[in-house]
């Protein structure tokens, strides 16, 4: 009873951090609240990969819904046996948790890219990737962030979203390892008895 309500509320958790994503990639389009850089397309490439809008938001959202049916749905029947429908649940719940580390996965790993790689901004030589080949050292050197002259505080802009989208998504990793860990530990240690009791035989 406490591990379906501990894992009902993991799940529960899953939906405002997918909100946040889908809210803080849709702001990485309109720097400074400006729609003109998305219509000419002139932002940063991995913006375009829709990491917190489609993976860490959306996805995440059915994933989190989908568990949180199989958590509440008690009387779930997919077999003659009790014991098996209860195993049978504690697995789809493994492989919709599995897939929601993927997601967030993919969201982490995507906006850890696009804050190493730095903004696409117009600098004295046109409009470039003018950090690209500092392998993130800009991140902490402010003072060269006056190279980009448009959008007006993109590098903050960037440094700020794309930071808050590995958070957000890391946070979606931690709490499906921790869903997986539990329901692995149900199908193992015995939540789940799999041995024929004596005198059924």
């Amino acid at each position: 009873m406490g591990s379906r309500k501990c894992g009902g509320c993991l799940s529960c958790l899953l939906i405002p951090l997918a909100l946040w994503s889908i809210i803080v990639n849709i702001l990485l389009y309109f720097p400074n609240g400006q729609t003109s850089y998305a219509s000419s397309n002139k932002l940063t490439n991995y913006v375009w990969y829709f990491e917190g809008i489609c993976f860490s938001g959306v996805m995440m959202l059915i994933v989190a819904t989908v568990l949180l049916v199989l958590e509440n749905n008690k009387n779930y029947k997919c077999c003659q046996s009790e014991n098996c429908s209860k195993k049978y649940v504690t697995l789809l719940s493994i492989i919709f948790s599995s897939l929601g580390i993927a997601f967030s996965g993919y969201c982490l790993v995507i906006s850890a890219l696009g804050l190493i790689q730095g903004p696409y901004c117009l600098t004295l030589d046109g409009w470039e990737y003018a950090f690209e080949g500092t392998a993130g050292r800009f991140l902490t050197d402010s003072s060269i962030w006056i190279q980009c002259l448009e959008p007006a505080h993109v590098v903050e802009w960037n440094i700020i979203l794309f930071s808050i989208l590995i958070t957000l998504s890391g946070l979606q990793v931690i709490i499906c390892l921790i869903r997986v860990a539990m329901q692995l530990s149900k199908m193992l240690c015995g939540s789940y008895s799999v041995i024929i009791q004596p005198g059924i035989i």
